[in-house]
């Protein structure tokens, strides 16, 4: 077994607030690089981190003898930095959406089946407590037969319409909610369920059109979307008969925060709130209750929530399996789950109906 896994990050956005807290948390693991397109935002995670090398060329980190490199850029650079590192023998922990379509995700996918390294996506909710314990409710019978499911995420955190154009408003980088959260609900309901997505209807929209270039000020195109509805129906499976599902995601909705995924089955129904809390009614009763789960700490300097709750344990299970040599987790998105996930997006975008239209 090895006595420490050295790993390497790319990207300074998501790293920050999640993986690298988390993977510090762990004596078994060392960050012993991190690059960034911006060589100031390296260097000040770095610093901020206390990890020896910094770079603004991605290349360098991969190279630096890790075991493991998080690739946690925009999406239209995932097949470039995932196949230079395959080819190397690395270990890949990418970030989703996958890629930028399904050939791109086919091509990842027969690389990292070709070298026999470990190679995930990075869906660590499937890691929270919560979603563990309902998992293991689905599968109890406790609902019964899924009937339908829904799935309601938003958040403001792209309301503000001087927030300054990024990759995140731009299509061709992979930007919008469809892929960011999109991919995120498309896992889930896959994960939960162990079925496919056989038909989808998908709405895109750009509420905000236009925002200040970050140097220049003057206003730029946006041309990804900021709210996706999509309707879904399952192929029947172990847990669902003629099951449909309705999604709701937005980035531009002012009041709570919101993650939440509910199940209707032929029993009852379960709830699954962002961090992990459970809520189950029968169906006789027509009222929510509490199940008790542990939803786990975070340390200090990581957001509470779902996403650093669950990537701390995935962070644990993930190094451990490195260690041992494994090349798959139990749990955990392959590179094979990614690509079901992006022919369900690939899909989505082909059978959307433009709201401008």
């Amino acid at each position: 077994m090895k006595e420490k896994i050295k790993i390497g990050i790319i990207g300074t956005g998501f790293a920050r607030t999640a993986q690298i807290p988390a993977f510090q948390t762990l004596s078994n693991a060392e960050i012993v690089s991190v690059a960034s397109g911006h060589l100031e935002n390296a260097e000040k995670t770095a610093n901020d981190f206390g990890i020896a090398h910094f770079t603004d060329d991605w290349r360098e980190t991969i190279e630096k003898d890790i075991g493991l490199v998080c690739i946690t850029t925009p999406p239209n650079t995932h097949q470039e930095m995932t196949l230079f590192a395959l080819e190397r023998g690395i270990a890949v922990l990418c970030e989703k959406p996958m890629a930028m379509n399904v050939a791109e995700a086919e091509e990842m996918t027969e690389k990292a089946d070709e070298k026999g390294v470990l190679a995930l996506i990075d869906h660590e909710l499937r890691f929270t407590n919560g979603r563990r314990k309902a998992f293991e409710i689905l599968r109890s019978d406790k609902i019964g037969k899924v009937m339908h499911a829904k799935y309601h995420f938003c958040n403001a955190s792209r309301g503000d319409r001087n927030l300054a154009w990024s990759w995140w408003s731009d299509e061709a980088q992979g930007g919008g909610a469809l892929g960011a959260i999109g991919s995120h609900v498309i896992d889930t309901f896959r994960w939960f369920l162990g079925t496919e997505i056989s038909h989808i209807f998908c709405q895109l929209s750009t509420h905000v059109k236009q925002r200040p270039d970050e140097k220049s000020g003057e206003l730029r195109e946006v041309t990804s979307d900021d709210e996706t509805l999509m309707i879904l129906r399952f192929a029947d499976g172990d847990l669902t008969t003629d099951a449909t599902a309705n999604v709701s995601i937005s980035v531009v909705e002012a009041g709570n925060y919101q993650n939440r995924v509910e199940f209707f089955g032929t029993k009852g129904a379960l709830r699954i709130e962002d961090g992990g809390e459970i809520y189950f009614a029968d169906i006789k009763e027509n009222v929510w209750k509490q199940i008790e789960v542990d939803l786990g700490e975070v340390p200090s300097n990581m957001k509470v929530g779902g996403w650093s709750r669950g990537f701390l344990n995935f962070s644990h299970e993930l190094v451990e399996a490195l260690q041992a040599g494994k090349t798959e987790i139990e749990n955990a998105a392959t590179f094979e789950d990614g690509l079901k996930v992006q022919e369900v997006l690939d899909a989505a975008r082909l059978q959307r109906w433009q709201a401008e239209n």
